[in-house]
């Protein structure tokens, strides 16, 4: 599939790599098709852009490579919607925010990650309320 982006020009994507946010971005709830984008291979930061509108693209990152303690707690409904069976399917990412003038200033957003199921391309966004995760936690002290 050929997929006409802002941000990455025209790019070729699998059908099979589209994600299906059944649990909606907070306030992006009319996009509901998305892909994970690794530009470089290499690069900490990849990008969640939307099939549907291609000036729709978010930068994300897997906490688990920064090495800080975060856990979050599933419930059943979301182990439901998203039809997780085992914890091998579950891909777990975090939306940041990236100052242009400044990267140092970069914030993840601990308090609503992003839930993959990788096994079925089920997707969604939960918020961790009363976890005590930060909205804005800065990336570098």
């Amino acid at each position: 599939m050929e997929l006409n982006t802002v941000r990455f020009g025209k790019i070729e994507i699998e059908e099979s790599r589209i994600f299906d946010f059944v649990l909606p971005i907070i306030g992006f709830d009319k996009q509901r098709k998305f892909v994970i984008l690794e530009p470089n291979k290499d690069a900490l930061f990849k990008w969640l852009q939307s099939i549907e509108d291609p000036a729709l693209a978010f930068p994300i990152i897997s906490v688990a490579a920064l090495e800080f303690d975060y856990t979050i707690d599933l419930s059943d409904t979301v182990l439901e919607k998203l039809g997780i069976s085992n914890i091998e399917s579950v891909l777990v990412m975090n939306i940041t925010s990236i100052p242009q003038d400044n990267p140092k200033g970069t914030t993840i957003n601990l308090l609503a990650p992003l839930i993959f199921n990788v096994d079925n391309n089920t997707a969604g966004q939960i918020v961790l309320s009363g976890s005590g995760y930060d909205i804005s936690y800065p990336m570098f002290k």
